[in-house]
């Protein structure tokens, strides 16, 4: 589907675009995603229905517009968390041609690497709803749509929302990139793997990490991580802490909220012996999922870490 020339077609006719190869139906949805009764009570809605004034983007992309709707796509949504970080791979993925201001005509494209190609993924902008509530990725600011309508464009290239449901980081973050992921087994992990997070971090790689949990997906522990879950590596750092050196490791969970509660998370006694000028920097005090945790809290946690990178 050319983008442009369907743009100007439905701009020509005054009509907002409906897409035909995914429609706003069940098929789009997938089968087994929800009850029958509930796929029956689904309902479609344009941004322009449920905001005066939708934008695409509102101050900048941030991993921190994202939450984490109905649909188990932890996985690529904490793959998109860590897009967020590296601007240059964002505006492979997300054209700038677009948006509700000008030139609107229900329309959008989103571009992902497929078999060493970026392919334009186009759809329309209807939405699925569930009880008047997003199946979908859903706004934390809610008049900013480029979440939601960039998965339901991945949705598509996977052919319904219900293959978003489960997979791996590590094929998301080559889709995102066209780039090259390496990854590495935290319960025997490199002996240097400290080092290799940090120079990962300063080479502005993507990185995510995921727990075990086959049998019990999306438990809660006490501590607060989440089992059988993606999360996105957003920092790797060595800081002065007492009479020596800590590395830490900033994690970002998908859901928006539900944080760590061990050493090195929000409120922990850890950040009282950290030079007042190095914890400003760092932390941000706040439930919006993003916490730290000591390397060694890593490994005992997390099961796989995983690095993709433009070039190897």
């Amino acid at each position: 589907q050319d983008f442009n020339r369907l743009r100007a077609l439905c701009l020509s006719q005054g009509l907002l675009f409906e897409d035909a190869t995914f429609p706003a139906q069940i098929s789009s949805i997938g089968p087994n995603l929800l009850p029958e009764d509930k796929l029956r009570q689904i309902q479609w809605k344009r941004p322009t229905e449920l905001q005066r004034n939708p934008y695409l983007i509102v101050d900048g992309v941030s991993r921190f517009d994202i939450m984490q709707g109905e649909i188990g796509d932890c996985w690529m949504l904490a793959a998109l968390g860590s897009l967020t970080l590296q601007k240059q791979f964002l505006e492979n993925v997300l054209p700038k041609d677009q948006g509700f201001q000008d030139n609107y005509a229900g329309i959008f494209h989103f571009r992902f690497w497929q078999y060493g190609d970026w392919v334009d993924v186009v759809i329309d902008d209807r939405l699925p709803f569930l009880n008047g509530r997003y199946l979908s990725v859903h706004p934390r600011t809610s008049n900013e749509f480029w979440p939601s309508l960039l998965e339901k464009a991945y949705a598509k290239l996977r052919g319904s929302y219900q293959n978003l449901h489960g997979g791996y980081i590590s094929d998301a973050l080559v889709d995102l990139t066209g780039g090259v992921q390496m990854q590495f087994s935290l319960k025997d992990p490199p002996s240097d793997l400290e080092e290799i997070l940090k120079a990962a971090d300063r080479s502005r790689c993507l990185m995510g990490c995921s727990t075990s949990g086959q049998l019990r997906r999306n438990i809660e522990l006490r501590n607060g991580i989440v089992q059988g879950h993606a999360y996105t590596v957003t920092g790797a750092v060595k800081i002065p802490y007492k009479n020596g050196w800590k590395h830490i490791i900033r994690i970002w969970n998908p859901w928006g909220h539900g944080e760590w509660k061990g050493a090195w998370s929000d409120d922990s006694p850890q950040w009282d012996h950290v030079e007042p000028k190095c914890r400003d920097v760092l932390l941000r005090n706040k439930d919006d999922g993003e916490f730290w945790m000591s390397c060694e809290n890593f490994q005992e946690q997390f099961s796989w870490v995983y690095i993709c990178n433009s070039t190897p």
